[in-house]
């Protein structure tokens, strides 16, 4: 069984839950960035959770599917279709996916997955190491695995959040995290899968010398235009940037829909820091 793309949409990548554990090589995660999103959409269609799916990005794109399929749509809502419900294709059904309604990723997956080569353990698309599949390309051909399990059908949407929940950064007491927990932070359209600058009252550092160290995922890092960035699932693995605060592994989703010219708040709670 196969998919063809016909439009690969904005920027589509082929996601599983990432390889973790390569963070000393320099090699973060990857992986899918809304992972709530993938397992929700596997669990629906019998799928093991780490079994690859497509994550496109605020466009969607144009699949067939000529041997039919069953798959389901997770994560953001794209335009005149439903998500987190088992959808059924007909032998050469074509798929659109329009522009997404709310959130900034959305997630097909298929019952099998997406059958291709592992490298370091994942199937992962990571564009800064070049490891994994290239993004998709108008005319791929994608094989689809066999079948695991039994769908179930349907599962609860999640829910996301605007106001992100972080513990205290290494470096909180450098700066007036007063002002930081306040004030309401903007994503900005620089914003990817590296990491999302967000634009609101600057944060001046008490002092500007700090030795490189290694960074977590969700790490909220201030450079010295004090605008934060939150660290995300194509980060680098070290940086020289004080860390105010450090989201919290339940609120990654939320992190991952948030689209440019969203507008969000942080949250200081007591969680375990995330680990590379």
């Amino acid at each position: 069984m196969r998919i063809l793309v016909d439009n690969p949409g904005m920027f589509t990548t082929i996601q599983d839950l990432g390889r973790p554990g390569h963070g000393l090589d320099g090699v973060s995660r990857a992986g899918a960035a809304d992972s709530q999103a993938l397992k929700i959409g596997n669990q629906i269609l019998g799928n093991a959770p780490n079994t690859p799916g497509l994550e496109m990005t605020l466009l969607g794109g144009t699949f067939t599917f000529p041997e039919g399929a069953q798959i389901a749509l997770t994560g953001g809502k794209p335009a005149a279709h439903q998500i987190n419900k088992l959808i059924e294709l007909k032998p050469g059904e074509t798929l659109r996916v329009g522009g997404l309604e709310t959130g900034a990723r959305c997630y097909l997956c298929v019952r099998g997955g997406i059958d291709v080569p592992l490298v370091a353990g994942s199937a992962s698309t990571h564009v800064l190491s070049g490891l994994g599949p290239p993004p998709l390309r108008k005319g791929d051909e994608l094989r689809i695995g066999p079948p695991q399990g039994e769908p179930i059908g349907e599962v609860t949407p999640p829910e996301y959040r605007k106001q992100i929940r972080v513990t205290e950064g290494p470096q909180a007491d450098l700066f007036d995290t007063e002002i930081f927990y306040q004030s309401e932070y903007t994503v900005t359209a620089g914003s990817n899968r590296m990491g999302l600058r967000l634009e609101g009252p600057p944060l001046a550092s008490h002092d500007s010398q700090m030795v490189t160290e290694g960074v977590p995922l969700g790490a909220i890092q201030i450079p010295a235009n004090g605008q934060p960035i939150i660290l995300f699932v194509d980060q680098q693995t070290t940086g020289g940037y004080p860390k105010v605060a450090n989201v919290i592994t339940a609120d990654l989703p939320s992190v991952a829909q948030l689209r440019p010219h969203d507008r969000i708040r942080f949250q200081k709670t007591v969680s375990k820091t995330n680990l590379i």
